[in-house]
């Protein structure tokens, strides 16, 4: 079987090595080089990285929306493309050249949280669970039937990175699932998603990451997880502004204001919400690398015993 392999991020990184696994994998698409770090320079994906390593042809197209890159796309004759987050759109005359057209891992379970930040979304939502889907891709965003799914839990202290790397490796999984029943003749049945629970989860942004202090302290809790390790939740404590990496909400009465220190000590620092208080674990200041609550106080004197 030819199939073409289409991802960018770390996430996609798993089921490429699937997808690779028997040798049927003829040619990968990732996203062009783009600058990164303190220099700038131009820097490859982990996709392509991990192609190069495992000696697959590397094709890097701005987009495949032209005639030329159809063509090139058509040359290769696939059987399937596999598409895992690789951030371009797939036109429908692209969709419809591979043999048995085009299946997508995606990390959530469909309907709901269609679009860019499922995993992120999943958890500052307080879901209980979330998943992954091999899903058959059709022109709208993530509405394409579902071919297979595997749920999973959300841990109650687990972060938007912890579950990527969870995902990452159960979409492998699924995606391995799905090839093993092609290959023996048994394409996966395509289940139409509902309409009902269809959700959608935008693109993080920066500025999503500061905390409102009059806002619950568990719904607070839950963006510190979901946004960790990017872009990072951050709070104004004592007239500061840092970022916040470790915390947790605790059901709290008081009748402070909100953004107002409570509690400052060894086990953290505890800062009134519109409900209950939000315990600061792990934190980071300006400039600085991240630290725990007490190695701060050791700084912030004029909260060390705060009561």
């Amino acid at each position: 079987m030819r199939i073409v392999f289409a991802g960018t991020p770390e996430f996609a990184v798993p089921s490429l090595r699937v997808a690779a696994a028997r040798g049927d994998v003829v040619a990968v698409y990732t996203q062009p080089d783009r600058p990164a770090g303190r220099g700038r320079g131009l820097a490859a994906s982990p996709v392509k990285l991990e192609a190069q390593r495992l000696g697959l042809p590397v094709l890097q197209p701005q987009s495949l929306r032209t005639v030329e890159a159809r063509r090139q796309l058509r040359e290769l004759a696939p059987d399937l493309m596999v598409v895992v987050a690789y951030g371009l759109l797939l036109p429908p005359k692209v969709l419809s050249i591979p043999t048995h057209g085009c299946w997508n891992v995606h990390a959530s379970l469909l309907p709901r949280w269609r679009g860019a930040a499922p995993i992120q979304r999943a958890i500052e939502a307080g879901d209980a669970e979330t998943g992954v889907c091999l899903m058959r891709m059709e022109q709208g965003l993530d509405t394409g039937p579902v071919l297979l799914s595997q749920a999973t839990p959300i841990g109650a202290d687990e972060t938007g990175g912890q579950l990527h790397a969870r995902l990452a490796e159960l979409g492998a999984q699924v995606l391995g699932d799905g090839l093993a029943l092609l290959r023996a003749g048994m394409s996966p049945e395509p289940k139409p998603q509902p309409e009902e629970g269809a959700s959608y989860a935008r693109k993080l942004e920066k500025s999503e990451a500061r905390l409102d202090w009059r806002q619950p302290a568990e719904a607070l809790a839950r963006k510190v997880r979901a946004f960790s390790p990017w872009p990072v939740a951050e709070g104004e404590v004592a007239g500061e502004l840092l970022r916040i990496h470790g915390a947790t909400a605790l059901p709290l009465a008081h009748a402070a204001a909100p953004g107002t220190v409570l509690v400052a000590g060894r086990g953290g620092i505890d800062v009134a919400c519109g409900e209950g208080a939000l315990r600061i674990r792990s934190l980071q200041r300006p400039g600085g690398k991240v630290i725990t609550a007490a190695d701060y106080l050791n700084a912030r004197r004029d909260l060390a015993g705060a009561r």
